[in-house]
């Protein structure tokens, strides 16, 4: 039997020997405490250690290999009489067996944790941190094909000023009551240029049963500046916007393609610190795929929404496939050169009226290729 010595990770004396051992902590949990307040347990992270162990029942017996067990136990000097076996301890959940060794020094080294299948923490199925699921997207991408190609036919030009590495915000004018803009741009911009998009939007539509997780799927994230700076700087993933919000989507058919305020220049100071483009997009045959012929404010406040409008679309499809059936208009959409700000980035905020006069330029650019492009469409519905 070696000299008794202290052990360095129980502070009352025991006896240990040079040999590695196997400390079984399965009959304990996080806080919790032995019999008689033997031993007091901390879980730090990745190990276990003991501390302050009170004289009870410890035997300072250690095993001659880390798995063998001891026959005939040895009185441990200083220590009292183990408790009677027959004794129940209430011992709480059982925790996983951690393994230690003792080096000849004395030093209790704990070996590495075992990971097991349970703990792994990575993200089930193909759902990323935003709640888009690619396959999700393509199936949306198969069913909406149709639509996007046959229905409204859609066609593009300046595909090339859309970055094919690297994140940028992309700005649109924005229309109908059930906007059909987003969705063709998220779709086009897949199946063109192969590039994931994602839309920002208000965050009513994720509270919406069904179709907010839908939205989630498919791509839409809640309009928030730290969402939008994570995607553009951290992702470098291509952000879509419309900086009208609802009172774009909200107009009447005798407002059409008369752009409102974009907001107060957000999405500008987002594209500052994010250090990244700003790309804008015209588009016309957003607002006649579903016009509003009227709006109900009193339905709207009882229904809490921001209008409760009548569509050409109801009088043509009824009142439910009105609100999901865009009418066959035309889609054309202009992708305008990219607009570089030359600021430094990362700052907490930046100056006012730089800002602001850079969302005035770009809703004023966007306006004037709108109306160019009116005035070349020959009709609504052939374009």
């Amino acid at each position: 039997m070696p000299a008794p010595r202290a052990c360095a990770a129980v502070k009352t004396p025991c006896i240990v020997s040079a040999s590695s051992i196997r400390l079984d902590t399965s009959f304990m949990t996080r806080g919790s405490r032995a019999r008689d307040g033997a031993l007091d347990c901390v879980d730090e992270p990745q190990h276990v250690w003991f501390c302050d162990a009170k004289p009870s029942w410890f035997t300072g017996v250690v095993a001659d290999g880390p798995f063998e067990s001891v026959s005939t136990p040895e009185p441990a000097i200083g220590l009292e009489s183990p408790p009677d076996p027959s004794t129940p301890i209430d011992t709480g959940p059982i925790e996983p067996t951690i393994s230690a060794t003792v080096e000849p020094g004395g030093t209790l080294v704990p070996l590495a944790r075992t990971v097991e299948a349970d703990d792994d923490t990575s993200r089930a199925g193909d759902v990323d941190g935003w709640g888009r699921s690619e396959r999700m997207r393509a199936l949306a991408r198969k069913l909406y094909d149709p639509i996007y190609r046959r229905w409204l036919r859609v066609e593009w030009e300046g595909l090339e000023n859309i970055p094919r590495e690297g994140g940028a915000l992309l700005v649109g004018n924005h229309a109908g009551a059930i906007p059909s803009d987003a969705p063709v741009i998220m779709h086009g911009l897949e199946t063109e240029l192969g590039r994931p998009v994602y839309g920002l939007a208000d965050n009513f539509f994720r509270g919406l049963p069904v179709i907010g997780t839908l939205w989630s799927r498919t791509g839409g994230v809640p309009a928030h500046p730290d969402n939008a700076y994570r995607l553009l700087h951290d992702e470098q993933q291509l952000v879509l916007v419309f900086p009208e919000g609802t009172k774009a989507t909200g107009k009447l058919v005798s407002d059409r393609y008369k752009l409102r305020r974009f907001g107060r220049g957000g999405f500008v100071e987002i594209a500052m610190r994010a250090g990244v483009p700003i790309v804008p997009i015209a588009i016309v045959g957003n607002e006649e795929a579903m016009p509003i012929l009227m709006k109900s404010k009193g339905l709207a406040k009882l229904l809490n929404v921001p209008y409760a409008p009548l569509t050409a679309n109801m009088l043509v499809f009824g009142p439910i496939g009105g609100l999901v059936m865009p009418l066959p208009a035309k889609f054309r959409l202009r992708v305008l050169p990219p607009v570089h700000f030359e600021v430094a980035t990362n700052q907490p905020r930046y100056n006012r009226s730089v800002v602001m006069d850079r969302s005035e330029a770009i809703r004023t650019t966007i306006q004037d290729a709108v109306i160019e492009m009116l005035q070349t469409r020959k009709s609504v519905w052939f374009g």
